[in-house]
């Protein structure tokens, strides 16, 4: 049996040889001599075209096989270089494997994405999600790729965890207490000694602090796995459960941090041009037209790096009328995001010094006093990619954010232990894989670039 992708990349091999093939059947047109089945078996993002004649034994049944069927093909390889496809099968012989009912919805016309979302276990039969789910493949290949060749070491962080890395505190539960008759204590309180665990439990919102302690024992680490937020957001950004890219460095600061994120960046986009040229050609014709542009824009320019005091201040002396006025100390909206990075600079910018209020607890505090070293990249096209910072490596500047921020000291002593045993600076940041997707595809919503979203009331599949 031959794979598609291989008679793409040695079609001179196969040429005038009969072959078997396997696959499904995207569209059947027939007509009253002969007929063409429109082909895939899902190892190439180009299908090939077969050919069936009246001669064949079993043709009036060949005729009758519907979209979605899966189908067994001998015949011979013909090139056709002054035809549309660069090749087409003369069948031979045409089994159906497994038939498709008539009511098979993904027939061969344009459907909308929302459709497409509410038969989610068939869309990746389509054109668009073969590629979406395809170059996710290849992405998440090039991030280990990066880091593996750089010499960090893959950990796997938890996934139900006893403390609330972000401070967030929208997180899901993790109990097996039973929910009709939750037993609590004499003031009210869960009675978590009855739990399964012994105490709360949730489901991770990041794999970073767990990240950090092994950073102290191997340099440079990196996570990459699912993380959850229970946050009741609908937006086309957000989404229950994602994957986050999380390396931490030893002995890195704020800038080791944005030259890292910088090369990793660059290495994803050119390594999804190199080995999906078909799919990125699709996406730039189908999706965003200037697709291709921005990120080559991307490969070409070094990134900018201002701070967020100056940020504000060249939104400010922006002839814009804003929807959401800058203002400093405050965060920074999606117009002002890609203001900075469409027009005012056109390229990636890291944004640093963020101001220590709407920051996390684990960010070192700069000299000023009012600032932490946080670096933002902000792309074209998208806004916010990554989000970093140095950590703060000194123990009792910790724990007086953490008291400030009113995060758990007693709970997370282990981190701070951290600091107490052999600390130094170290620096990290976290990328959201979906994020990275949305981005290189021009796909503009969350649940299109995940096989099966979790958003709230949604839970299908």
């Amino acid at each position: 049996m031959v794979l598609v992708k291989e008679i793409y990349d040695k079609k001179e091999m196969f040429e005038n040889k009969e072959i078997l093939v396997k696959g499904w059947v995207r569209n059947n047109r027939a007509q009253k001599e002969f007929g063409f089945i429109d082909f895939h078996d899902g190892s190439f993002f180009n299908g090939v075209q077969v050919v069936y004649e009246s001669e064949l034994e079993n043709f009036k049944d060949i005729q009758k096989i519907r979209v979605g069927s899966s189908i067994s093909i001998k015949g011979i390889l013909v090139l056709t270089p002054n035809a549309k496809q660069p090749f087409e099968i003369k069948a031979s012989e045409v089994v159906l494997l497994g038939g498709s009912k008539e009511d098979y919805p993904i027939q061969p016309k344009r459907h909308t994405r929302e459709f497409l979302r509410e038969v989610a276990h068939l869309r990746s039969r389509t054109n668009l999600f073969q590629a979406v789910f395809r170059l996710r493949s290849v992405a998440a290949h090039a991030i280990h790729t990066f880091f593996q060749e750089k010499g960090f070491v893959y950990t796997h962080s938890p996934i139900i965890t006893g403390n609330d890395g972000e401070g967030a505190g929208q997180m899901f539960n993790v109990t097996t207490l039973p929910l009709k008759d939750i037993p609590k204590d004499k003031d009210g309180k869960v009675y978590y000694e009855d739990d399964f665990f012994g105490k709360e439990a949730h489901l991770t919102v990041t794999g970073q602090l767990e990240g950090e302690a092994f950073a102290m024992a191997f340099r440079n680490i990196y996570t990459f796995g699912p993380t959850f937020r229970a946050e009741n957001s609908n937006t086309q950004r957000h989404a229950s459960e994602f994957w986050m890219i999380e390396p931490e460095m030893a002995f890195a600061d704020i800038n080791d941090n944005m030259d890292m994120a910088e090369e990793m960046v660059k290495y994803v986009i050119k390594y999804v041009f190199d080995k999906l040229p078909e799919e990125m050609d699709f996406f730039n014709k189908f999706v965003d037209t200037k697709l291709k542009d921005r990120l080559e824009n991307v490969l070409s320019k070094k990134f900018e790096r201002i701070t967020h005091e100056e940020a504000v201040n060249i939104l400010l002396k922006a002839n814009k009328k804003w929807n959401v006025l800058p203002k400093q100390g405050e965060d920074l909206s999606t117009e002002h995001e890609r203001y900075l990075t469409e027009e005012h600079f056109d390229c990636p910018v890291f944004v640093t010094d963020w101001p220590k209020d709407i920051k996390a607890f684990y960010m070192k505090l700069n000299s000023d006093g009012k600032t932490v070293a946080a670096m933002d990249l902000l792309v074209p096209g998208s806004g916010e990619l990554i989000g970093g910072s140095q950590r703060e490596e000194d123990e009792e500047r910790l724990i007086e954010r953490m008291n400030q921020m009113n995060v758990p000291v007693e709970s997370l002593d282990w981190y701070v232990d951290l600091r107490r045993y052999g600390g130094c600076v170290h620096s990290g940041f976290g990328l959201g894989f979906e994020r990275l997707i949305m981005y290189l595809t021009g796909v503009e919503n969350i649940r299109d670039v995940i096989p099966f979203p979790r958003t709230p009331k949604n839970l299908e599949f």
